[in-house]
């Protein structure tokens, strides 16, 4: 039996195809139970995330695992199999290795380095042995891949090279600033209750914001998670739970948004957030009368400069700081004519004042001047400018409303990026961000550490095929000896107990030395690479019982469940 994987993630599908093939609890289950019950595979257990789907199994036929797989995955998640099949990638043997433990490290991450993951392996480990789909093989491989990731974690600073996917999420949304100094004192709106939303309550508890609201559509969930909130010692939040239908009034006091629950449809259409952002719910801000009175008039008085100039074309009295009077902005939709009149105008001392208070003067623009002289000669009239001066430019408003969907499929509508004073970040935008994120140096020791790993298991899941094999040998050896002594004693009736101790004795050691290089040595054979046949050779030249091998198999493989009701480590 050899291990495949059979998957697609944010690295080999678009967003909108792992959106639609996410699978939910139920189906996940459904999905297991069919897998083992198709004649390629023995062994089943799914891994899906926000941004992959895998199906891990324990298969005899290469070929046709990966078409069973494949269909199994494109039955259950609803995608045909002709739209998914361009999307999937197949590891066998130490490849799905090497990718299990890549996964388990954060190394194939959407955020290299994210810790989440490793939950989510045990989740997966924790599905699979409790529909007893999950056998010595898988088994095996995700205990030792939760192992590698904590190595991981523990020996190099792969922790630097990315963030949670919350934590990253939210630095998005800071635009650059500190995440506890854009997060300090905001209002936050969690939606959900699983695993990732409590993760992103705790997050946003420990970055400073006043107060977390979480509204989930089970209640005692929502309240469990306020309780973890407000009693943790690590933050000194407000938490209060709400139900689902207090998401619309949420809206209008929040200034963040996480959204991740396991709903199938929209939890937030854009027409709700756009509600939220115009009914907002703000502390009226503190004005001074006197200041704005005295704003007012400096308005209304007039320009310190008459306003009207012979020989100026343009109105003085609109002209503000910053803007050229002689710029493409002050005489465009000039005729040649007036072009001509203002030219001359600004080549007289009449100008200079002007612009030496703005910090310019008759040279820097001449160039300009003479430019828009000579296509107005040739076309009659200077066309409007779309450009506005450098100084007109208006600043963007600081979003009112941040929002971060990080459900698979997503929980926010799309459209919500268009709304005025919402930013949202998503699984989408997400992808895209992390694309250009720089990688740290130690992922190139953690890919070591996995390259070695994958030798290590390897080694010892060739080693373990062949030790079946190699305790049916010794039993046989066993027999054989008991046999030969049973048929010494109906030779020499009178031997007395101890010489029969002594020759017993004598002849164990016999066979123990005669089996003992053999079978060390078909042990370190069979570690290596290619090294299952030697199994096979074993049980051909010593004309071993197959019944015999696979009951000792049976045998391991009940102590391996005994302890595998004990749970994932």
């Amino acid at each position: 039996m050899s291990l495949l994987v059979v998957g697609l993630s944010h690295r080999s599908a678009p967003v909108s195809v792992l959106e639609r093939a996410s699978l939910s609890v139920e189906a996940q289950t459904k999905l297991l139970q069919d897998t083992v019950a198709a004649e390629p595979a023995s062994e089943g257990a799914v891994l899906a995330t926000c941004n992959r789907i895998e199906l891990y199994a324990d298969v005899d036929k290469f070929h046709a695992g990966v078409a069973e797989l494949s269909t199994l995955l494109a039955q259950h998640s609803g995608v045909g199999l002709e739209e998914l099949t361009p999307y999937l990638y197949v590891h066998y043997e130490d490849r799905a290795v090497h990718h299990m433990f890549s996964v388990a490290c954060g190394l194939d991450s959407m955020v290299v380095g994210e810790g989440q993951i490793l939950g989510q392996i045990k989740d997966s480990l924790a599905r699979a042995q409790e529909t007893h789909t999950a056998g010595r093989l898988l088994n095996d491989l995700f205990q030792q891949a939760l192992r590698v990731g904590k190595r991981a974690h523990s020996e190099t600073g792969i922790d630097r090279a990315g963030q949670s996917l919350v934590t990253f999420g939210l630095e998005q949304l800071a635009l650059g600033t500190p995440v506890e100094s854009w997060a300090r004192g905001k209002k936050a709106l969690v939606i959900g209750a699983g695993s990732m939303s409590s993760l992103s309550a705790a997050t946003l508890a420990r970055t400073g914001v006043a107060e977390v609201v979480v509204a989930n559509r089970t209640p005692d969930r929502a309240e469990r998670l306020v309780r973890i909130l407000t009693e943790g010692d690590d933050t000194d939040v407000t938490a209060r739970a709400v139900p689902m239908t207090s998401v619309p009034f949420e809206l209008t006091r929040a200034d963040v948004v996480v959204s991740c629950t396991g709903a199938t449809g929209l939890v937030l259409t854009a027409d709700m957030v756009a509600a939220g952002v115009e009914g907002r719910v703000e502390t009226p801000p503190v004005v001074d009368l006197d200041a704005v009175a005295e704003e007012d008039a400096r308005e209304s008085a007039p320009p310190a400069q008459t306003p009207a100039e012979d020989g100026c074309p343009v109105d003085l009295s609109t002209v503000r700081p910053g803007f050229s009077v002689m710029g493409e902005a002050a005489v465009a939709g000039m005729d040649a004519a007036t072009l001509e009149q203002h030219g001359a105008w600004a080549a007289g001392s009449a100008v200079d004042r002007r612009d030496a208070a703005r910090g310019t003067g008759p040279e820097a623009d001449a160039e300009v001047i003479g430019a828009l002289a000579a296509a107005a000669s040739a076309i009659g009239r200077i066309p409007e400018r779309r450009r506005p001066e450098a100084g007109d430019v208006p600043q963007r408003p600081e979003p009112v409303l941040a929002v971060l969907d990080i459900a698979m499929p997503r929980d926010v509508d799309a459209a919500a990026h268009r709304l005025p004073g919402v930013r949202l970040v998503d699984i989408e935008s997400l992808a895209e961000a992390s694309a250009d994120a720089p990688m740290a140096a130690d992922v190139d020791q953690v890919r070591r550490i996995v390259s070695d790993e994958v030798a290590a298991f390897g080694a010892a899941q060739r080693a373990a095929h062949i030790t079946p094999t190699v305790v049916a040998l010794r039993t046989m050896a066993a027999d054989v000896v008991a046999g030969e002594m049973a048929r010494l004693e109906g030779r020499l009736p009178g031997l007395d107990d101890k010489h029969r101790a002594e020759i017993t004795q004598t002849v164990r050691r016999v066979v123990d030395k005669l089996l003992h290089a053999p079978t060390v040595r078909v042990k370190q054979l069979a570690a290596e690479p290619g090294g299952t046949g030697y199994a096979d050779a074993l049980r051909t030249l010593f004309d071993l019982d197959p019944e015999t091998v696979a009951s000792v198999s049976r045998a391991e493989e009940s102590t391996e469940k005994n302890a595998e009701n004990r749970g994932p480590g």
